[in-house]
């Protein structure tokens, strides 16, 4: 029995290292995908559809409201330094989402004025739990994708901060020339899968609700 001793220590450690190297590929692995979701949702920020609504809606600002159109240029920049800071941050505060949200949807105002609402629930302890960067602004960016909104067909966006998750819900009004493309919700739900997190998806045919999980609370 003792003579197996040293060689039952060398099976041991074969199987450690093995392990070892298994965690630090399946660590890489994540990291990679991580990478590629900020890739691509930068890429989906800053395509020629998103920038042509954007300098269409600054060019006539520029004519009709001056002090509009320098107020939308700034929120313009801040949403991009959001999404270009998000390099090495998987995961981010409940409240620099919102934050970073806040210029997101001036954009959205100046684009569709009085063709949607939205209002955001907050509970204050729920600023401090942690989420994927990017999911709200992606969410509703797929609502306004998706749907009309006209000031007659009002699109209502809504998103409740509760204690165990984050919900984001619209009305759903079709639109029909919808633009298919764009990152969507199956890549946010890829990266929550990485964290071993579930997005519950419900579509009554009237409302569009995802509850998101957070990462960190």
């Amino acid at each position: 029995m003792t003579t197996n001793i040293p060689i039952l220590l060398v099976f041991e450690l074969i199987y450690y290292f093995q392990s070892e190297q298994k965690a630090i590929a399946d660590s890489e692995t994540a990291k990679r995908k991580v990478l590629l979701f900020q890739h691509e949702t930068l890429k989906a920020q800053i395509n020629p559809h998103f920038l042509f609504n954007s300098l269409n809606v600054l060019s006539s600002l520029i004519y009709i409201n001056p002090d509009n159109a320098n107020k939308f240029t700034k929120a313009l920049s801040k949403t991009y330094r959001y999404v270009l800071s998000l390099n090495r941050q998987p995961v981010v505060s409940v409240e620099e989402e919102l934050n970073a949200l806040d210029h997101y949807m001036f954009l959205m105002r100046m684009r569709f004025e009085d063709s949607f609402t939205f209002t955001v629930n907050n509970i204050s302890e729920g600023e401090r739990n942690e989420i994927i960067p990017l999911t709200l602004q992606l969410l509703i960016e797929n609502a306004f994708k998706h749907n009309v909104a006209t000031e007659e067909s009002r699109l209502n966006i809504k998103i409740d901060i509760a204690t165990d998750y984050i919900t984001v819900q619209n009305n759903i009004q079709p639109s029909n020339d919808a633009d298919k493309g764009g990152i969507g919700l199956k890549y946010i739900t890829m990266q929550y899968k990485l964290y071993a997190k579930d997005l519950l998806v419900e579509d009554s045919g009237r409302m569009f609700i995802v509850k998101i999980p957070y990462i960190k609370s």
